[in-house]
């Protein structure tokens, strides 16, 4: 089985967090700064390299992720991707 991680994308989710967060008409320092208020400190230029997929993603940052865009963590996985 392919690798899901190959060491150019290094999560799986950064499409779906753009997509959701311009369907909200959120700019990426705007969703930095509602991180926050989970005592999730993500600087925008850290949201756009989980957009583009070149950073990480930690368990915490998911979990604010999700919930400062309103989603289930499973929503922001993309079901091809993951083989669900």
């Amino acid at each position: 089985m392919a690798r899901i991680i190959d060491g150019q994308k290094m999560n799986l989710i950064g499409e779906n967090v753009a997509k959701r967060r311009k369907e909200l008409r959120m700019s990426q320092q705007k969703l930095s700064n509602q991180l926050e208020l989970y005592a999730v400190y993500v600087c925008r230029g850290s949201v756009s390299r989980i957009e583009d997929r070149s950073r990480t993603v930690t368990d915490i940052e998911l979990y604010a992720i999700a919930k400062v865009l309103g989603v289930e963590i499973s929503e922001l996985f993309d079901k091809e991707m993951i083989g669900d």
